[in-house]
């Protein structure tokens, strides 16, 4: 998933965060495991915690783990997903 990707998501949970909290917390939940995937992994290397390394690869695949899920979902007609809706015209 590319950072343009990420920001338009975003984007779109700003500009509707009164519609849908629930979808923008959960989107910023899924933005911080990405940012502390990609922080973890140097001091997990730096310290020998190998056993954290899957976390960190977890924690940086979130985001388009997420955006899978949903978009399953979505398709599936199980969930409403306006912000991939556009994605998936656009």
């Amino acid at each position: 998933m590319s950072l343009d990707e990420l920001q338009r998501i975003k984007q779109w949970h700003v500009h509707h965060r009164g519609d849908h909290p629930l979808e923008y917390h959960l989107w910023d939940g899924m933005l911080t495991l990405w940012m502390m995937g990609w922080v973890g992994w140097v001091p997990a290397f730096a310290f020998d915690a190998l056993w954290a390394m899957p976390l960190c690869v977890l924690a940086m695949a979130a985001p388009s783990l997420y955006v899978t899920w949903r978009m399953r979902a979505h398709h599936a007609r199980r969930l409403r997903c306006d912000w991939l809706a556009r994605k998936v015209q656009q």
